[in-house]
């Protein structure tokens, strides 16, 4: 997947791509962002003062739930026990790339990030977790970690790459925890979801790759250069994916706050009736409000989010309703299977669904649709349930008349079309660990 910084004037993460010769190695990384600040062994307060500038500069969470960094850690700081940094790179959105491009153009910034946050927490571990269907991003970790031990660079001495399912749901915090305890990967119910979870008994920071490099920047350039870029409420830039009806698919480095008609054509989007912004837990946005700038405020406002990172086009001769019922019949593969939600709802939804881009559906089906959206939401051991009620309701609200023309004169002619859409196959039954 080609990596793209837009405008090039912006680029942070991808800094260096443009340069004849770059490569991925600890040399460049070196020779483009500089040494890392790591502190004096009698500093006692530059942990503090890392968390102060990860606050000030206003990181969010760049895996898809949005949570400020600068406070994660403050919570985590004030921890009696030494916890585990566990970096996400399991990527399990079928329709994002941007792990896999971390991992192949900037993994040392990645492990920048790890290492910065395991010093001001004092912890002695880092594992780097990349789904095991990724081959080249663990190959890419595991030798950007021969050349940092190589080069006398690695500051925590316990540092490995480790490879858990490649399921959808195995990104979840508790499920790679829970995984990295020895258990199944899947979800811990959580009465009100408490920020910690815990491996081996030690409470585990899990944060997203893209995250950390962002760490690692702030932790050289500090919070208001951070700042200078995207918008005050939402500062900094993201890795986009960009796919579906486009001709230059890519991952692209973007100021948060760039409009989605801005990032469209970075990619050469064909025009589009719609676009599924936030991967397949997110939301349809219709061509009228393409204009939406992408940040959580603006996209909370036309009923989506900016969740990992995902933009998907939908050319005019495309039919939402059937891409909603592909990726809703996929998600309801992907549960953990230890909930009513998943284990009933979610098929149920996915039934609807495909009942309804048939054209062979009553009135009552979409009524049935409705109310069954209402009862998977909120009821999950996770978000997954939550998610795919989010992307269903949005196909109907933003796209009434598809809905329309299917109820009254049968499936449209896009009901038949290749899907624009990235489905993985599954060889046989993925397993839990």
């Amino acid at each position: 997947m080609t990596a793209v910084a837009s405008p090039s004037t912006t680029a942070r993460l991808l800094a260096g791509l443009e340069r004849p010769g770059y490569r991925a190695d600890l040399r460049s990384h070196l020779a483009v962002h500089g040494p890392l600040p790591i502190p004096g062994r009698h500093d006692r307060g530059w942990s503090a003062r890392l968390i102060e500038a990860l606050e000030a500069s206003g990181l969010t969470g760049r895996g898809g739930g949005g949570f400020p960094t600068g406070a994660k850690l403050a919570f985590m700081a004030g921890q009696r026990r030494r916890p585990v940094v566990v970096v996400n790179a399991t990527e399990g959105e079928p329709a994002s790339h941007k792990d896999d491009v971390l991992a192949s153009s900037a993994p040392h910034l990645v492990l920048d990030g790890a290492e910065l946050v395991a010093r001001a927490l004092g912890a002695t571990a880092i594992r780097v977790a990349v789904a095991r269907d990724r081959p080249h991003s663990v190959a890419a970790y595991e030798r950007a970690l021969v050349e940092r031990r190589s080069g006398g660079l690695a500051t925590v001495a316990d540092v490995a790459v480790v490879t858990p399912p490649a399921r959808y749901i195995t990104g979840e915090e508790s499920a790679l925890a829970a995984w990295l305890d020895g258990a199944d990967a899947r979800p811990t119910f959580r009465v009100g979801r408490p920020a910690v979870v815990k491996v081996a008994g030690r409470p585990a920071l899990v944060d997203n790759a893209e995250t950390l490099a962002h760490v690692a920047l702030i932790g050289r350039h500090g919070p208001a250069w951070f700042r200078e870029v995207g918008r005050p409420d939402a500062p900094g830039t993201m890795l986009v994916t960009v796919t579906g009806a486009v001709a230059a698919p890519g991952v692209f480095e973007v100021p948060l706050g760039t409009a989605l008609s801005t990032i469209l054509r970075s990619a050469d989007a064909a025009p589009v009736a719609g676009v599924l912004v936030g991967g397949y837990a997110g939301a349809w946005v219709p061509a009228d409000r393409v204009g939406t700038a992408y940040a959580p405020g603006p996209l909370a406002e036309v009923g989506a989010i900016v969740g990992p990172g995902v933009v998907v086009a939908l050319d005019q001769a495309g039919c939402p309703l059937a891409e909603t019922a592909r990726v809703a019949r996929w998600m309801a593969g992907e549960g953990a299977g230890q909930c009513g939600p998943c284990v009933f709802g979610l098929p149920a939804v996915a039934d609807d669904l495909v009942e309804l881009a048939s054209g062979r559906a009553s009135r009552a089906v979409a009524d049935r649709l409705w109310n069954r959206l209402g009862l998977v939401e909120g009821r999950g051991a996770c978000r997954h349930p939550d998610g795919v009620a989010r992307m269903a309701r949005s196909a109907l609200t933003a796209f009434p008349e598809h809905l329309d023309r299917h109820l009254r004169h049968g499936p449209c002619p896009g009901a038949r079309r290749p899907s624009v859409m990235t489905l993985p196959e599954r060889d046989g039954w993925e397993p839990w660990r």
